[in-house]
């Protein structure tokens, strides 16, 4: 059904302007003043509101094994939240561990997305080993349409790999012209100062940030960039939390490393007292690297304002509070890292970035949207509003108040992160391929819309 949105704002991440836009066979044919569109067509009348290209979150877990649990969320679940949130592409973290075959990983992986999901999705393929029949294996993926990998600089003997695998999975992803994602810390430095503190009796939530201070963050990325500009791979740096590793990070830049690098909403707005909280409540709060100092903040907003800072994503990662997280009470490494934070994004990054003066609209549209699609190959099919990209949009209603709640979140988890948090603004119509999926709040879609993106590698 062809669908028409009136009288909005569009804001990209280079314009804004008063148009309409017009959909049909899935992709904007039409951008003017004044369209019509013909009879059973839908029109949503965006007077106003905002209209964004759909956002895309670079870094999920939807499956996620970890620690002997599995994350709450399904695609059934998580989709949705997505949508609601005004998220319309999501790419997960396919990481089958080192003991697991990586190309029957990437099947187990998408068959809990094919048919599942009511958004569009695509993945980061995981290195976790590299040999022989890995290498031919992520020939392979590629072949099938993923232009990403992720390797692990941490969790020794789980996900994590050695210098001669990091190596030559650079060295492989510089000849596909593969980027390369990386969590980067020091896993020997994590494990032995975990060890220690457990050995003192020091064994609170608040303790895995003493685990995995600044230093073995920032040593994580020094290491990357080492290889990276040996092997000239292109690089792309999640969740990074701190001054000291966006310096290293940037010192690499100026280098001529090809290094993109990807900050957290929970980063930007939640700092390390919340992991102290007495009585196990740091335990919601527990994330890997952790959260950190609040002088930290300021650095990464600026970050994102002068554009040192590429994109903001969730690292979402659902684990109960009680059952899952209750596993550390008396050890915490023993604590399923993450939070869930999918479905509140864009809310809060319009409410403390842009109300709060941090950044503007073409930031945030930049950030969460088009410099993602960028980076990831799927520009300008996704990220971008004109004629032939993809009709995922957000008509986002400045005017909403709200508040976040468990109680009424989409998530599938027993606890929000931002309880009480006020918010200013919301995507009140959210479509995906030109069809309406979520309504003020409400999803309203087809559970099953969502596709797989196949992705060409574009890294030369």
């Amino acid at each position: 059904m062809p669908l028409l949105i009136k009288n909005g704002e569009i804001v990209t991440a280079d314009s804004r302007a008063r148009a309409d836009i017009y959909c049909e066979g899935e992709t904007i044919t039409r951008i003017g003043h004044g369209l019509e569109a013909p009879p059973g067509s839908q029109v949503v009348d965006a007077a106003g509101k905002y209209v964004f290209p759909g956002f895309i979150d670079p870094h999920v877990h939807i499956t996620l094994p970890f620690m002997g649990t599995l994350a709450k969320d399904t695609y059934e679940t998580g989709s949705r939240a997505a949508l609601i949130g005004g998220t319309t592409t999501l790419i997960e973290m396919c990481c089958p561990a080192r003991s697991e075959d990586t190309l029957g990983g990437f099947e187990h992986w998408m068959a809990q997305a094919a048919g599942r999901s009511a958004c569009d999705f695509t993945f980061h393929m995981g290195a976790t080993r590299f040999d022989g029949a890995t290498e031919s294996q992520l020939r392979e993926i590629v072949r099938r349409g993923i232009s990403s990998f992720k390797v692990f600089l941490a969790y020794k003997g789980a996900f994590g790999i050695d210098d001669t695998e990091l190596y030559r999975t650079l060295r492989l992803a510089r000849e596909l012209g593969v980027v390369v994602t990386a969590h980067c810390e020091n896993e020997t430095l994590v494990l032995e100062r975990q060890n220690e503190l457990i050995a003192a009796g020091k064994t609170g939530p608040g303790m895995h940030y003493e685990s995995r201070p600044p230093q073995v963050e920032a040593e994580g990325v020094h290491h990357l960039m080492t290889f990276a500009e040996l092997t000239g791979a292109s690089t792309y740096i999640v969740h990074l939390s701190c001054r000291e590793a966006l310096a290293e990070a940037l010192a690499a830049r100026m280098r001529g490393v090809r290094v993109d690098i990807e900050t957290l909403i929970q980063y930007l707005v939640l700092d390390k007292t919340y992991a102290e909280r007495p009585g196990f409540e740091g335990a919601k709060f527990v994330m890997s690297p952790p959260l950190r100092d609040a002088s930290n903040q300021p650095v990464l907003w600026a970050g994102l304002r002068d554009g040192t800072i590429q994109t903001v994503a969730t690292d979402h990662a659902p684990f109960d509070f009680e059952g899952q997280k209750r596993m550390g009470e008396s050890d915490f490494t023993k604590i399923p890292n993450g939070i869930p934070s999918l479905e509140e994004r864009i809310n809060l990054l319009y409410t403390l970035g842009v109300q709060a003066g941090r950044i503007d609209l073409q930031t945030m549209v930049n950030a969460a949207s088009t410099r993602v699609a960028k980076i990831f190959d799927l520009f300008p099919r996704k990220g971008a509003i004109q004629p032939g990209s993809d009709a995922d949009l957000v008509v986002f209603d400045p005017a909403h108040r709200g508040v976040i709640s468990a109680k009424t979140q989409h998530m599938n988890v027993d606890y929000s992160a931002f309880e009480g948090w006020k918010t200013e603004g919301r995507p009140s119509v959210v479509t995906v391929r030109g069809e309406i999926a979520a309504r003020e709040g409400r999803f309203v879609g087809d559970p099953s819309r969502g596709r797989f993106l196949r992705r060409t590698p574009s890294r030369a």
